[in-house]
């Protein structure tokens, strides 16, 4: 088998600052051993998401310079709008200046107190928005997807037989709508399969309920689809998308992952009611409905990523680069979540670092490690990100202890993961050694990004 080298050749250079082991333990001491609050120029390898991080083209920057910046009604937004209905065959296209905009602007018209989301597993920002508007989420993740080291195919997929029991439960009058997470971020950048959605959709259908895509890495989840899934072996990247969406009456996007931009997101939908809803909480919050609080350059971008996103010779790459950390670390006994996903390898930390109870924070203790020993910044997802307290404060683990070191798109080079999976190796083989952490700080809402901890 011939080597799968980068669809791409580098244009330019941005150059890395090499710290040693002793300026890491200092500059992680600094940051309260949060990798967040590291400062970008002290990370060798920066994989602590690949949200705005990816390399644009020649034909986006290029794009960025057609730019038209006109308030209302620029060329760049129709063209931008063309772009996501191609993909979505949805009617209303509504931009936002990232996902969590879309999901603010969302859940804040159709939440409220006494209201459930059900998702497959919903992300950070997701949940979080979901619950300041006083509303409750629910992940009713399949059985397969809770269990690292198992493999299957589709371990993204949602439970049907708890989605059919949970409304039933709740009421599906409380359920304003039903959204399924592609690929599955925080069960290991897991597949959906399309069986699974029209499956969804079906329930959706007999109680009612919209069903919506949380759509930021719709390409990737449909080239597993195209390699896993009978009948789709010869359909395009394309179709199998436009399926997909047809499934949906709408879906949430962050145009920083599965559209090589920088900035920027989407809502899409054919309700034209939520729609002009939307539309006008966008006005007071993002900007007028044409820019939505991007500027028309950052439209440009996003427009040509989304095509350039479904080269199934750029996802054969993509794809293969992330099985290649983990044939690595499963010859050295690594523990990771099975089959690799899309975006990211996840490490199984509380495998890993057994001997760190959650309360202690494994996922969170094993990022800093990563960071010592070879300048990699991560992101734990587990308890630090999940975790809640019951009524008399005690803490409630996430299901999962998590490290995500997710891979910018078109960043970073083949030795590049060499360094990576050295790096992981190493701490393995002193995992003994380590740690658990002290909580001394956090916020009430999505605490991962600003807490402070102290070592054991």
């Amino acid at each position: 088998m011939k080597t799968i080298i980068e669809p791409f050749k580098i244009k330019s250079v941005e150059p890395i600052y090499f710290t040693s082991e002793q300026e890491r333990i200092s500059i992680l001491k600094n940051a309260f051993y949060n990798p967040f609050l590291i400062k970008a120029h002290d990370v060798i390898i920066d994989l602590l998401t690949d949200s705005g991080t990816s390399a644009m083209s020649s034909e986006q920057w290029a794009g960025i310079m057609r730019g038209d910046e006109s308030y209302a009604g620029s060329d760049s937004f129709f063209r931008f709008e063309e772009a996501v209905q191609s993909i979505t065959r949805m009617q209303y296209i509504i931009p936002t200046h990232q996902g969590r905009a879309s999901e603010k602007i969302l859940f804040s018209i159709l939440g409220g107190k006494g209201k459930f989301f059900i998702s497959n597993t919903l992300f950070d920002t997701t949940r979080a928005n979901i619950e300041f508007s006083g509303a409750e989420g629910i992940d009713l993740l399949c059985d397969e997807g809770k269990h690292p080291s198992f493999i299957a195919p589709f371990k993204g997929n949602m439970n049907i037989d708890l989605l059919q029991k949970t409304i039933e439960e709740k009421g599906a009058e409380n359920i304003p709508l039903i959204i399924v997470t592609i690929t599955n971020n925080s069960g290991g950048g897991q597949p959906v399969s399309m069986e699974n959605i029209k499956q969804i959709k079906t329930i959706c259908n007999s109680y009612n309920i919209p069903l919506f895509i949380d759509a930021c890495r719709f390409s990737e989840n449909c080239y597993f689809i195209k390699q896993r899934e009978k009948g789709y072996e010869n359909k395009s990247i394309q179709e199998i998308a436009n399926e997909l969406f047809s499934y949906a009456d709408g879906c949430t996007m962050s145009a920083k992952k599965d559209a090589f931009a920088n900035i920027g997101g989407f809502l899409a939908m054919n309700d034209a009611t939520l729609a002009q809803q939307c539309r006008n909480l966008l006005i007071i919050t993002e900007g007028f409905p044409t820019y939505g609080g991007l500027a028309g350059r950052d439209l440009e971008a996003i427009a040509i990523g989304l095509k350039e996103i479904m080269d199934e010779n750029y996802l054969k790459y993509r794809i293969r680069s992330i099985e290649y950390i983990g044939e690595k670390l499963e010859v050295a006994g690594v523990p990771f979540i099975k089959p690799t996903g899309g975006h990211a390898i996840y490490l199984d930390a509380a495998d890993f670092l057994p001997q760190i109870p959650a309360e202690r924070f494994p996922g969170q203790a094993l990022c800093c490690e990563l960071f010592i020993e070879g300048g990699i910044r991560g992101v734990e997802i587990g308890t630090v990100m999940f975790g809640k307290y019951d009524a008399n404060g005690k803490t409630i683990p996430a299901t999962m202890e998590l490290v995500r070191l997710a891979i910018p798109r078109r960043v970073y080079t083949q030795s590049h993961i060499d360094y990576v999976a050295e790096v992981i190796i190493a701490v393995f083989k002193r995992r003994e050694q380590i740690k658990g952490l002290k909580m001394i700080y956090e916020a009430a809402l999505l605490r991962h990004f600003t807490a402070k901890f102290e070592q054991i």
